[in-house]
C-alpha cells in the first residue's frame, strides 16, 4: 500500500494549520486552527473490507516536570513515550482519500464527541484527554484529531507517523475504550498490508531553519 498527502511530505514538516498549536512570539504558543490533513492511499490489497488510521507521535517526553516551564529544556536523551493524535476505524473499504479539514476544523475545549464519524466510521479516543484530565478549561474526552502541540521548550523535534491498516474485517471490535493502544492490539490479527507517512514538527523557535 501506499499513503500520501497533499498537506506535508513524508518526512518534512507538517504546516502549522493541522496542528493545535503554532509558535508565538510573545507567549511561546497560541492555539491554530488544528484542521486534519488530506490523505489519500492506493494499491490496496483485493480483500480489504476495512481500514484503521492512527496516527502517534513517539517523541513524548515521559518525565514532564519541565514541559513548558521558563528556564528550563527537555533534554534529546529523555526518554520518550507515545501520544496517540488520531484513531479512525471502520473506513470504508471503498474509500481513498481524506480530505483536509473533514474531520477537525478547529479546537472543541472538552473535546470533540464521538465515537461517529464521517462516512460511517469510528473515531477513537486521542491522547488529549489525559493530557487536559487536570485542566479545569479544557478536560474532557477528546475524540478524532487533535494535531501537534510538542513541549515549546523541548530540543527535539517530534515525529508524528500517520499509519493506515488494511484489514480483513469490516467492523473492530475493541475490549475497553477506544483508545490508540486498544486499538492497535485489537486489529493486529487482522492486518493484510499497513502504509505509513512521518511528518515532523517542533513549537521551539531554536530548532527552526534559519
Amino acid at each position: 500500500m501506499r499513503l500520501i498527502s497533499n498537506s506535508f511530505k513524508d518526512g518534512e514538516p507538517i504546516p502549522g494549520e493541522f496542528a493545535f498549536a503554532v509558535i508565538d512570539p510573545q507567549h511561546h504558543i497560541a492555539l491554530s486552527s488544528n484542521r486534519n490533513p488530506h490523505l489519500k492511499w492506493s494499491e490496496v490489497p483485493s480483500e480489504t473490507k476495512s481500514f484503521v488510521l492512527i496516527c502517534h507521535d513517539y517523541d513524548v517526553p515521559v518525565d514532564i516536570k519541565d514541559v513548558n516551564k521558563e528556564g528550563h529544556s527537555i533534554p534529546v536523551s529523555q526518554s520518550r513515550d507515545t501520544f496517540f493524535h488520531w484513531i479512525l476505524m471502520d473506513i470504508a473499504a471503498t474509500l481513498r482519500e481524506i480530505p483536509a479539514g473533514s474531520h477537525s476544523d478547529g479546537i472543541t475545549p472538552h473535546g470533540k464527541p464521538g465515537p461517529e464519524a464521517p462516512q460511517n466510521a469510528r473515531h477513537g479516543i486521542n491522547d488529549y484527554t489525559k493530557w487536559f484530565a487536570t485542566d479545569e478549561n479544557m478536560k474532557g474526552t477528546y475524540h478524532g484529531y487533535d494535531g501537534p502541540c510538542p513541549p515549546w521548550n523541548d530540543l527535539l523535534i517530534h515525529h508524528y507517523v500517520f499509519t493506515l491498516y488494511a484489514l480483513d474485517v469490516t467492523h473492530v471490535s475493541v475490549q475497553g475504550d477506544l483508545t490508540g493502544q486498544n486499538v492497535r492490539g485489537s486489529i493486529a490479527d487482522h492486518v493484510l498490508a499497513e502504509a505509513s507517512l512521518t511528518g515532523t514538527y517542533t513549537l521551539n523557535p531554536s530548532l527552526l531553519p534559519h
